[in-house]
């Protein structure tokens, strides 16, 4: 059964490990500690108190715009991030959201599909809006797109 908790301080070293494995460009150490102190809804998702997930959302108004959603890599495409994005919209629907919105690479087709599945809709498309590391050099100079998507909750 997954459990979810307030993610705090004393999480940062392991979600930044799982971050850097789970992500080319993945969120700093101070991305996550500047979203705790910003108040927004960071959570751990548990199965039998080991970390299988994290999440990180803001709520502005009436909308809550998922920030960051992750499932260990070894523990992907088995339905976890599926059941926490599950309580994320609840979450979302329970502090008084009336649509979640988020960006998603125009490359990651799995991710699309778990949130179209979810009830989410594309809305538009950011240009360059993620960086793209380079086969050759391994750096960022190309860019990739978002898309847009939201959910009416």
């Amino acid at each position: 059964m997954v459990s979810y908790a307030a993610m705090t301080a004393a999480d940062l070293d392991r979600v930044v490990s799982a971050e850097a494995r789970s992500h080319p460009f993945p969120w700093t150490r101070g991305h996550f500690a500047d979203s705790l102190a910003a108040g927004h809804d960071a959570l751990v998702a548990r199965e039998d108190g080991e970390m299988i997930g994290y999440a990180v959302t803001m709520l502005i108004l009436d909308e809550a715009h998922l920030l960051d959603i992750t499932v260990l890599p070894e523990l992907q495409r088995q339905g976890r991030g599926t059941q926490i994005l599950l309580y994320l919209l609840s979450r979302a629907r329970q502090e008084g959201a009336a649509r979640m919105l988020l960006e998603v690479r125009a490359s990651n087709g799995a991710a699309q599909a778990v949130y179209l599945k979810q009830g989410f809709v594309i809305i538009g498309r950011r240009p360059g809006y993620y960086s793209v590391r380079s086969a050759a050099t391994g750096v960022g100079t190309q860019r990739e797109d978002a898309i847009v998507m939201a959910c009416k909750l």
